[in-house]
């Protein structure tokens, strides 16, 4: 974005937006959805919506290569749409991840699963990078590499059709409109835990301002090289699959409640590390301990979600609704952790969202029941 010429305020406020934008159309894709039958095709189809934004860049980058100071504004809006097309995606694909695991490995799957697709994340941040050295000018540059993120996305689109679909035991209930929001409604009043798991995930958004700045924090304190910031990436994707493969195993062999505690562990020893953090070696642990929460978010998050659920449960209702009533608490957190990042000090700042963090970690240890076979509206019924 910055090379585009978009004003630094914008570019920090990328990851931010991604995840409120993902979450905004979640309620409707799942509302849409709630009568899918033939959940291979829906999940097709879905993930058809970010090719156009990609495509659309990567061909105007590529041939038209567009300069100026507007150049940003026209990946910006391609970047919404791409976004909003993965908020579409969200609650059909978990509900398609139901139907292709069982819960005694879904854990471990989920976990294998994100560990590939982290790989493929360095693979690609490799693609990218002999791309922007090439001697091919930017932005062609920058054109060719949506495109070729294009043709990727296309095969592994395709290769939902490997998947083997178990279908449900029977044919669940027609859902009207009504249903749905009566579901939403009575699943919020009547399950007290699901609500203490909520307030759990609201406490843990204060991971959003830190990890943006847990880089500018140690350079500040350790002034280390810029080329250091490939190492401490490199660092944290590897805990990242450390920690997929050990939050899906806890998931499957204890609880997956369990396996986010983990998670929320991870994420309050990262900020306990940069609080203390003496040398360089603490840096890199503190980029160990947010790679492991990273990568033990997902397969938890994702199995708790089918959890409440239950086998019988609309999973997808569930994705979004957690998804969305955290929407407005990102964007509070985001915007909280800038304001105060210009008024005090990133120690102070990093104390609250500690305390924070910290929080959150013990509502899901002491306040959060495991959700497996606990009642929870089923929507057969």
């Amino acid at each position: 974005m910055t090379l585009l010429g978009a004003p630094l305020a914008i570019a920090g406020s990328m990851a931010g937006l991604l995840a409120i934008l993902m979450a905004a159309p979640q309620l409707i894709s799942a509302l849409l959805a709630r009568n899918t039958v033939n959940i291979r095709s829906a999940t097709i189809k879905v993930h058809l919506t970010v090719l156009p934004p990609i495509f659309i860049a990567g061909f105007v980058f590529a041939f038209f290569a567009p300069t100026g100071p507007s150049a940003w504004i026209f990946y910006y809006i391609c970047f919404i749409f791409y976004a909003l097309g993965i908020g579409f995606i969200i609650p059909i694909w978990t509900n398609f991840l139901k139907h292709v695991t069982d819960r005694k490995n879904r854990g471990t799957f989920l976990g294998i699963s994100f560990i590939g697709n982290s790989i493929g994340g360095f693979l690609g941040g490799i693609v990218v990078k002999n791309l922007l050295d090439s001697s091919i000018p930017f932005p062609v540059n920058f054109g060719w590499g949506f495109l070729i993120l294009g043709i990727a996305l296309i095969i592994s689109i395709a290769a939902y059709w490997g998947f083997k679909v178990k279908n449900p035991a029977h044919s669940p209930k027609k859902r009207t409109i009504s249903d749905f929001i009566n579901e939403t409604k009575t699943l919020l009043k009547t399950n007290q835990n699901f609500r203490r798991y909520i307030y759990s995930r609201i406490f843990l958004t204060a991971q959003f301002p830190a990890i943006s700045l847990y880089a500018v924090y140690a350079r500040d304190l350790f002034h280390f090289e810029v080329s250091e910031a490939g190492l401490l990436t490199a660092t944290r994707l590897v805990a990242f699959g450390v920690g997929s493969i050990v939050a899906g195993k806890i998931g499957d062999r204890v609880s997956h409640k369990t396996a986010m505690a983990f998670c929320f562990l991870c994420h309050t020893l990262a900020m306990g590390t940069a609080l203390t953090a003496q040398s360089m070696t603490w840096v890199y642990g503190i980029f160990i301990f947010l790679g492991m929460a990273q990568g033990a978010f997902m397969p938890a998050a994702m199995s708790l979600v089918f959890d409440f659920a239950g086998e019988d449960g609309d999973n997808k209702m569930i994705m979004a609704l957690i998804d969305t009533i955290l929407c407005p608490f990102i964007l509070i957190a985001i915007s909280l952790g800038g304001f105060l990042g210009e008024m005090v000090s990133l120690a102070f700042l990093f104390r609250i969202l500690g305390v924070a963090m910290l929080t959150g970690f013990l509502i899901i240890v002491f306040l959060v029941r495991n959700p497996h076979h606990e009642p929870i509206i089923d929507s057969n019924l």
